[in-house]
């Protein structure tokens, strides 16, 4: 059975980044949920989660975001979501997240964002 969700992990500047491509729904978060706690069980405090190939996210999708979202608030570690469709960035809004996940137009900001505090 496939998740219908690719997920490839990298390493940049002390963050990892977590490329997605796919759907992030009820069938495929639980499988980025054991990818990003095998991360932060193996001491990763800064992640990046990269949405430019997501074409839907439910509401499990944003279950998961929530939840690592206050897991990683302690100390200098947080998520960062990059290069969210407005499809997907619509969803978000009507959630009121916007306001709990931070969210930067391009990978390249989302990893200076953890610089600049």
């Amino acid at each position: 059975m496939s998740t219908g969700l690719n997920i490839h992990i990298e390493q940049d500047q002390g963050v990892s980044l977590v490329r997605i491509e796919g759907r992030l729904d009820a069938a495929s978060a639980s499988l980025l949920e054991r990818k990003l706690t095998e991360l932060i069980d193996g001491g990763k405090s800064r992640l990046v989660i990269d949405f430019a190939k997501v074409d839907y996210l439910s509401s499990a999708g944003m279950r998961l975001l929530l939840s690592t979202t206050k897991k990683l608030k302690s100390g200098d570690g947080g998520l960062h979501l990059c290069s969210v469709s407005e499809e997907v960035m619509e969803i978000i809004k009507m959630a009121g997240f916007e306001r709990i996940i931070q969210i930067f137009p391009t990978e390249q900001e989302a990893l200076q964002g953890f610089s600049n505090r």
